[in-house]
């Protein structure tokens, strides 16, 4: 399940971008959560995130709403700093 939702989070967040190439999406396995981590560059952040954080809100409804087992997920948008 875990790279349908990898896939499923980068379908919806490449096309917000202007830099889609930029998108970067690390995993990190921990004891309770398992951790998305989108890197998008500087000039997309606010594509990613919306007025008022509604967009990435409104990823954050449909990954959560996927189940996996025995943990809980994260997604958390970092800034690119390679630019």
């Amino acid at each position: 399940m875990e790279l349908d939702l990898k896939e499923l989070v980068l379908t919806i967040v490449k096309p917000l971008v202007a830099k889609p190439e930029a998108v970067t999406l690390d995993v990190t396995d921990g004891e309770e959560f398992i951790e998305y981590h989108i890197g998008v560059d500087h000039e997309d952040l606010g594509h990613v995130i919306g007025r008022q954080g509604r967009i990435i809100q409104a990823i954050r409804t449909i990954i959560y709403s996927i189940p996996v087992e025995g943990k809980k997920v994260r997604l958390i948008v970092d800034e690119d700093d390679a630019d």
